[in-house]
């Protein structure tokens, strides 16, 4: 068997290498380093299947097709601590509690009690990477709150003081990767359109990433591991179905991604790495319609089917796993403990989950397992 020692293989002008078919195996032991690259410069025109290494999200990616784009290889145990946790905390039963509640969601069942926040509120926007959650701003009663606290998402306890907020602000959207958490737009009193980020784990303090394309309220977010998007929700003097998109990565103002299938605010969004759902809301009827994009491709939102009862939640009360995603309480108009779900990459009518131990509303919302991960 003969046997070829090669260091380098590029081709004539060293602006890459060459194509190798078949079966190839490489036998070393150590390791071997695929192309390395920022978000910016991933190639205009890969192959399906291309792998590479993004220093923004610090995280292997494969590209899956134009439709989908490029997608994190996974980098958690579906199982790990137990499973992919949802929490709630916050909210008003109708008067305002500090409770923190949870689920792994996997399994269909009530909540436990996990904890209680460091202040009353209901509001607040919320955002998490794998480990850290954090719940910002809020309205604790007779004021809006700059105050955040942050929880160990795989533990159980009470949470600790986090950075405040630039600006005391209830009801803005939220989001986040496993690396920056985002907040944007919110009620100061007046409508504001500051979006501001933080570092979960060095627990930065919030500071201005940009500006949303209108001042807002009671939209929500979710998020790809590399683009964040929220629905607008109010824009005074009404309702819109107006979404922005940002690249959590890089600071900037947020762009117009497109519409939701109807024009409503208080809804909940959710997702996994490809698909960001939204779930019902008030058009001023409360309504029980859920909507779909494909967060790497821009454009509307197409039906995705309904929630169990009309409903809504102000701001961010939806939960996921890469498979599954969850929504609780809600108002509809009276505060509700139902817990409902859904399978993120197929189409259908949400089904029961369980309850909450304690029935609220206008909830914080985080999960170690959604789509910024």
């Amino acid at each position: 068997m003969s046997e070829a020692r090669v260091n380098n293989l590029s081709n004539e002008s060293n602006t890459g290498g060459p194509t190798i078919t078949g079966i190839t195996t490489f036998s070393g032991t150590n390791f071997f380093v695929p192309p390395v690259g920022s978000t910016l410069q991933r190639p205009e025109n890969p192959e399906k299947g291309s792998l590479r290494f993004n220093t923004d999200t610090k995280h292997l990616e494969y590209y899956k097709g134009d439709t989908i784009g490029w997608t994190e290889i996974e980098a958690s145990h579906g199982q790990l601590d137990g499973g992919h946790r949802g929490v709630w905390a916050g909210g008003s039963s109708p008067t305002r509690i500090n409770t923190i509640q949870y689920i792994t969601i996997s399994t269909l069942g009530n909540t436990a009690d996990f904890g209680d926040l460091n202040e009353v509120k209901e509001g607040g926007a919320s955002c998490s990477s794998r480990t850290k959650a954090v719940f910002a701003g809020g309205y604790n009663g007779p004021n809006r709150t700059a105050n955040s606290s942050y929880i160990t998402i795989s533990s159980t306890g009470d949470g600790a003081d986090y950075n405040d907020l630039s600006n005391s602000v209830s009801s803005a959207s939220a989001l986040g990767n496993q690396t920056r958490g985002i907040v944007a737009g919110g009620s100061t009193g007046s409508l504001v359109n500051v979006i501001e980020s933080t570092e979960f784990a060095a627990g930065t303090d919030w500071i201005d990433f940009g500006d949303a394309t209108a001042a807002h309220q009671t939209g929500s977010g979710c998020a790809s591991s590399t683009r964040g998007v929220f629905n607008l929700g109010f824009v005074s003097p009404a309702r819109v179905n107006r979404i922005d998109y940002i690249t959590i990565a890089s600071a900037g103002n947020a762009a117009d991604f497109g519409d939701l299938t109807s024009t409503r605010n208080g809804t909940g969004a959710l997702s996994n790495s490809t698909r960001g759902v939204w779930g019902a809301g008030e058009t001023p009827s409360v309504t029980n319609t859920m909507d779909y994009i494909t967060i790497a491709t821009l454009g509307n939102a197409s039906d995705f089917g309904d929630m169990l009862s009309a409903r809504f939640n102000i701001p961010n009360d939806g939960v996921a796993s890469p498979t599954r995603g969850v929504w609780a309480g809600g108002a509809d108009p009276s505060h509700n403990n139902v817990i409902q779900y859904i399978t993120i990459l197929t189409t259908g009518n949400a089904i029961d989950f369980g309850d909450l131990g304690t029935a609220a509303s206008h909830m914080g919302a985080v999960s170690n397992g959604h789509g910024g991960l």
